[in-house]
């Protein structure tokens, strides 16, 4: 029989589930408790008294590290583990974005005890990731680590009572940390509300890291939960359609807080601002909606895949979420009057500052990422008509 756990937020019992034991994946669910504190958009839309299974499944796997992360097969054979769902399950479903859990049937614990905000935890799966741990005896597995996606190296850390992301880079440029920083100091030029990125360096490598902008009192939903939330029709966008469920939801300035990622996606030429890192905060005990994610996620840009021989404007290069293309999506802007152009002319050499002494980054391809995003500047500034 599959095990049965309580899908808990904080220590309001929401519903319950039985979890397959060889997959980790939901094989059905029980009696719901209270159905206004399960996770935001997992409902059916035709039917909002009852959850889906398969959109909970979706967010349960969100919960996991993917496949495409460096070092996991590895690290689930040392530790005898079949999945990454199965790690998430012993991480008790606990992640540093939200007040959600897993408590097994029969355990007599709260959320006082185990919760990642107020309590330390383990840093033992970032470390056997990072290759730093070469023991798998006496492994704790309660971890945020364990329920971080993405398919960067990364490993949640505490310094001073705060907990902070550390995020590594890829390929032979390792790019990512130094856009990570770049786009924060392009953000605070622009005067946008973002999570701030510094860079730092580990066994010679660059590493972004910044401070969980999530609260024991607060937490973040996705803007793919939240467009789950309504049916949309075939006559609108999916960004209108967006808009729409925010607006629904009674959250405010939604289409400006918007268009500001649009703009910044475009100059820095972000290629993956996907549905699952950006969307909105809320309160986890009033459930009340807070407003726009400050900005975070933004290593995918700045041509950090590309050869120094293909770093150039290309206005039609890919775009995510809401068109193929940066040149579609940014037509979607509607007032670019808060735009100080002037302000990103010192960014260039913010970005020579930036990458100053890497190994990484050398002289032919900083000129190259800075001429392309100058000429970044001159197209938005020419689509701004300024």
């Amino acid at each position: 029989m599959s095990p049965r756990y309580t899908l808990m937020h904080k220590d309001i019992p929401v519903l319950e589930l039985n979890i397959d034991s060889a997959s980790g994946v939901i094989a059905n669910i029980g009696e719901v408790y209270s159905i206004e504190h399960i996770p935001v958009g997992t409902l059916y839309v035709n039917d909002p008294t009852k959850p889906d299974r398969g959109l909970l499944n979706k967010w349960l796997c969100g919960r996991t590290i993917p496949d495409t992360r460096p070092g996991i097969r590895e690290t689930l054979q040392r530790l005898h583990i079949a999945t990454s769902q199965l790690l998430t399950l012993k991480a008790l479903g606990l992640s540093l974005s939200d007040q959600y859990w897993l408590r097994p049937a029969g355990a007599e614990i709260t959320w006082q005890d185990v919760n990642f905000f107020t309590n330390d935890f383990s840093q033992d799966i970032g470390s056997i990731l990072f290759r730093r741990k070469r023991s798998d005896k006496n492994v704790n597995f309660l971890s945020p680590d364990s329920t971080t996606d993405g398919r960067l190296p990364k490993q949640w850390t505490l310094k001073d009572g705060r907990r902070y992301l550390l995020k590594g880079g890829s390929g032979a440029t390792q790019q990512e940390p130094y856009n990570e920083v770049f786009a924060s100091e392009l953000m605070e030029c622009l005067h946008i509300p973002h999570v701030k990125y510094e860079l730092a360096t580990l066994n010679s490598y660059p590493y972004s890291i910044c401070q969980d902008f999530i609260s024991q009192d607060t937490e973040l939903v996705s803007a793919y939960y939240i467009m789950q939330t309504a049916s949309k029709p075939d006559n609108i966008s999916a960004y209108q359609h967006y808009l729409n469920c925010c607006e629904t939801l009674g959250v405010k300035n939604i289409p400006q807080k918007t268009e500001k990622i649009l703009v910044l996606d475009y100059l820095i030429a972000n290629e993956d601002r996907h549905l699952n890192n950006f969307g909105l905060v809320r309160n986890a005990d009033t459930l009340e909606y807070l407003g726009a994610a400050p900005i975070y996620d933004n290593g995918t840009s700045l041509w950090y895949n590309k050869p120094v021989g293909l770093i150039r404007a290309d206005d039609e290069m890919p775009a995510k979420p809401f068109a193929d293309s940066h040149a579609a999506q940014i037509k979607l802007v509607t007032d670019f009057s808060w735009l100080d152009f002037n302000a990103l002319s010192s960014l260039p050499e913010v970005f020579w500052t930036i990458v100053k002494g890497s190994v990484f980054i050398d002289e032919q391809r900083c000129e190259a990422i800075c001429s392309a995003f100058n000429e970044r500047v001159n197209q938005l500034r020419s689509i701004a008509g300024c």
